[in-house]
């Protein structure tokens, strides 16, 4: 059984940073493509970034040059580190995982239906 925990999140001021953790368990990490979502209350959860299963990355226009993904098949851990943060990134951020056949997580790797597994969220709250 997959789990996922993500851990990381915090209040930051506008400018500031944060790392994101998703600790992983219960299947066979190194082969999935994982990802981070997130969603703010009475909104849909939207694809921030992925990475596969070989490491080629994808990301959301609005967070490319400032969250950068990665992950630690040796601590099963994935990551995201989080820059210049705005006040509209403030939301609960979610870590999910599914298979990679592609390699690169594919070209809907930004939809929440291409997932089945999901970590509880940590929330992310940036101040002006």
């Amino acid at each position: 059984q997959v789990q996922l925990v993500e851990s990381g999140g915090g209040s930051v001021q506008g400018g500031g940073s944060l790392r994101l953790s998703c600790a992983a368990s219960g299947y066979t990490y190194s082969s999935y493509c994982m990802a981070w979502f997130r969603q703010a209350p009475g909104k849909e959860r939207e694809g921030v970034a992925a990475i596969g299963s070989d490491g080629n990355t994808n990301y959301a226009d609005s967070v490319k040059g400032r969250f950068t993904i990665s992950k630690d098949n040796a601590k099963n851990t994935l990551y995201l580190q989080m820059s210049s943060l705005k006040p509209e990134d403030t939301d609960m951020y979610y870590c999910a995982a599914a298979a990679d056949p592609t390699g690169w997580c594919g070209y809907t790797w930004f939809r929440v239906g291409s997932f089945g597994a999901w970590g509880q969220g940590t929330q992310v709250t940036v101040s002006s």
